[in-house]
C-alpha cells in the first residue's frame, strides 16, 4: 500500500490528537481501600498507571495535604469519603477536591500525630500500580503494654514497669497483690495414653515449675493488602487464619500448664498487612514462649491436600515442596505493599538472619508435638516437620513454627476450614499440642537481672 504526502500527514495528526487525548485523560483510578488498625491505618489508590504525590503534614489540628498530580476527581475517588469508619483508630476524616485541572488533593482529618509514609508500589499479583498512605501514631503502641493491660483488663494507663525489670514476672506479682484472678480452665500437662514425646535425639528437661505467665505469639498470616490463598470458593486464607487465630487465643487464655496462666499474643488481631519483620519484632517484645504462624495455602491443583508444619532451616530445604512453600510466603511483603525506602534494607532484615541451632531444635520438637496432634483431626500432607527458610520463623530466642492448615485451593478444604467444626477441632489439636510441648519443655524462668 502507498501513501502520499497528504494521507501521512493526515494519519499522523491523527495518532497525535489521540495520544494527547490520552495524556490529558490521565490515570484511572480502578479501586480505592482503607485498613484501619491501632498499628498504623492505611490507604490505597489503585491506578492504571502510577500515581506522583506531594504531602505536606500540619500539626495543629493534625491533618495531612496531598497532592496527587495526572488524577481527577471521579466516583472512585468520591466513595473514599465514605470508607473512613468512626472507629478508626488515626483517621477521623477525609476530604477530596479538585485543587487543579490537573491535580486532585486529598486532606486526611487525624486523630492524633501521625507519621506519614506515602510511596507507590509497582504491579505484584492481581494489583496494579499503587499510591499508598500509611499513617503511623506518632507514639506508636507498644505490644508488651497491650498485653499486660489485656492480662489485668484493660486497665487504662497502666505504666510498664522499668526496663531493667521482668514485665510479665512484675505482672503476675500486681495480679497476686490484687484481687482473685478469673476462673480459668486448666489444663493437665501430661500427655495422652499412648504417646511418645521423648526420643534419644529429644530427652525431656528437667526443670522446676515456674511461676510466671507463658505467652504464646500466634502469628495470622497475610491481612490487609495481602489476602492470602484464595479458594475456588472465594474463601480468603487470611480472614480463615484470623478467625482460628481468635480461637486459639480464647483457648490459651483460659488454660493453665503447670499451675501457670497463659496468654496469647496476636502478631495482628484485625485485616491489616503487618510486614513479615514486624511479626517477629513483635513476638520478642512480648517476650513470647513460643510462635505459631497460621496458614492456609494453596496449591498449581486442587488434588493437593492435608495440614503440614514447617520449622526453619539454616541450609536447604527440606523437599522441594517446602522450598516452594517458603519462598511464596516469603513474597508477602511484596503484595502486602512494604515501604522499602522508609528504612536501610539491612537495618530492616538484620533481625531475619539470626537463626540458631537450639531454635531449631526447639522449634523441631514444638513442630512434632503440633503435628501428632493435627493428624488426629484431619489428614496430614507430610508424615514429617519440613524444614525450608522462611523469614518469619527467624528469632532466633523463640521456638518457632509455621502451620499449613490445610489447602485452601482443595475445594473439600476449603469447604471444612469454613466449618466451625473442623476450626474447633483444630484449634483443640493445636491447643494439645502446646500443653505437650511445655511438657517435655518447661519454660524457663525469665531472667530479671536484666
Amino acid at each position: 500500500m502507498r501513501f502520499d504526502r497528504r494521507q501521512f500527514l493526515q494519519w499522523g495528526s491523527a495518532v497525535l490528537t489521540l495520544g494527547t487525548h490520552e495524556l490529558l485523560r490521565g490515570a484511572t483510578l480502578l479501586a480505592v481501600r482503607v485498613w484501619p488498625a491501632v498499628d498504623y491505618s492505611r490507604v490505597t489508590l489503585e491506578s492504571d498507571v502510577p500515581l506522583k504525590a506531594q504531602q505536606t503534614f500540619i500539626p495543629s489540628p493534625p491533618r495531612l495535604a496531598v497532592d496527587i498530580t495526572g488524577l481527577e476527581l471521579n466516583p472512585a475517588l468520591r466513595e473514599l469519603v465514605g470508607k473512613i469508619r468512626a472507629d478508626d483508630p488515626n483517621i477521623a476524616g477525609v476530604r477530596v477536591g479538585q485543587f487543579s485541572p490537573n491535580v486532585v488533593r486529598l486532606v486526611f482529618d487525624l486523630k492524633q500525630a501521625i507519621q506519614p509514609q506515602v510511596f507507590t508500589l509497582a504491579p505484584v499479583a492481581a494489583y496494579q500500580h499503587r499510591l499508598v498512605f500509611d499513617l503511623y501514631p506518632s507514639t506508636p503502641p507498644d505490644p508488651l503494654e497491650q498485653l499486660i493491660q489485656n492480662r489485668l483488663g484493660g486497665a487504662p494507663g497502666l505504666p510498664l514497669p522499668t526496663p531493667a525489670a521482668d514485665p510479665l514476672g512484675e505482672l503476675i506479682a500486681r495480679q497476686g497483690q490484687g484481687a482473685a484472678a478469673p476462673s480459668t480452665r486448666r489444663l493437665d500437662v501430661q500427655p495422652p495414653a499412648g504417646a511418645v514425646l521423648d526420643t534419644p535425639e529429644h530427652p525431656p528437661r528437667t526443670q522446676a515449675a515456674t511461676d510466671r505467665l507463658i505467652v504464646v505469639a500466634l502469628d495470622p498470616g497475610h491481612g490487609g493488602e495481602d489476602p492470602g490463598a484464595i479458594g475456588p470458593g472465594g474463601t480468603r486464607e487470611k480472614d480463615v487464619v484470623l478467625g482460628i487465630a481468635h480461637k486459639l487465643r480464647e483457648r490459651i487464655n483460659a488454660s493453665r500448664v503447670g499451675g501457670n496462666p497463659m496468654r496469647a499474643f496476636l502478631t495482628r488481631d484485625a485485616d491489616y498487612f503487618v510486614p513479615l519483620q514486624t511479626r517477629v519484632q513483635k513476638a520478642r517484645r512480648v517476650q513470647a514462649d513460643l510462635f505459631v504462624s497460621l496458614h492456609a495455602d494453596a496449591f498449581f491443583t486442587p488434588e493437593a491436600r492435608g495440614a503440614s508444619v514447617f520449622a526453619l532451616s539454616q541450609g536447604a530445604a527440606s523437599s522441594s515442596a517446602a522450598k516452594w512453600m517458603a519462598q511464596k510466603e516469603n513474597k508477602a511483603d511484596l503484595i502486602g505493599g512494604l515501604n522499602l525506602g522508609s528504612q536501610d534494607l539491612q537495618v530492616q532484615h538484620a533481625l531475619l538472619d539470626m537463626s540458631t541451632t537450639a531454635q531449631i531444635k526447639d522449634s523441631l520438637q514444638l513442630g512434632h508435638a503440633l503435628l501428632r496432634q493435627i493428624g488426629g483431626v484431619g489428614r496430614l500432607h507430610k508424615p514429617r516437620v519440613e524444614q525450608a527458610g522462611f523469614a518469619v520463623l527467624k528469632a532466633p530466642d523463640i521456638p518457632s513454627v509455621l502451620v499449613e492448615t490445610a489447602f485452601i485451593s482443595n475445594p473439600e478444604e476449603e469447604e471444612k476450614l469454613r466449618s466451625e467444626r473442623y476450626q474447633d477441632q483444630l484449634v483443640e489439636a493445636l491447643m494439645r499440642g502446646i500443653v505437650q510441648y511445655f511438657a517435655r519443655n518447661p519454660p524457663l524462668a525469665r531472667n530479671r537481672s536484666t
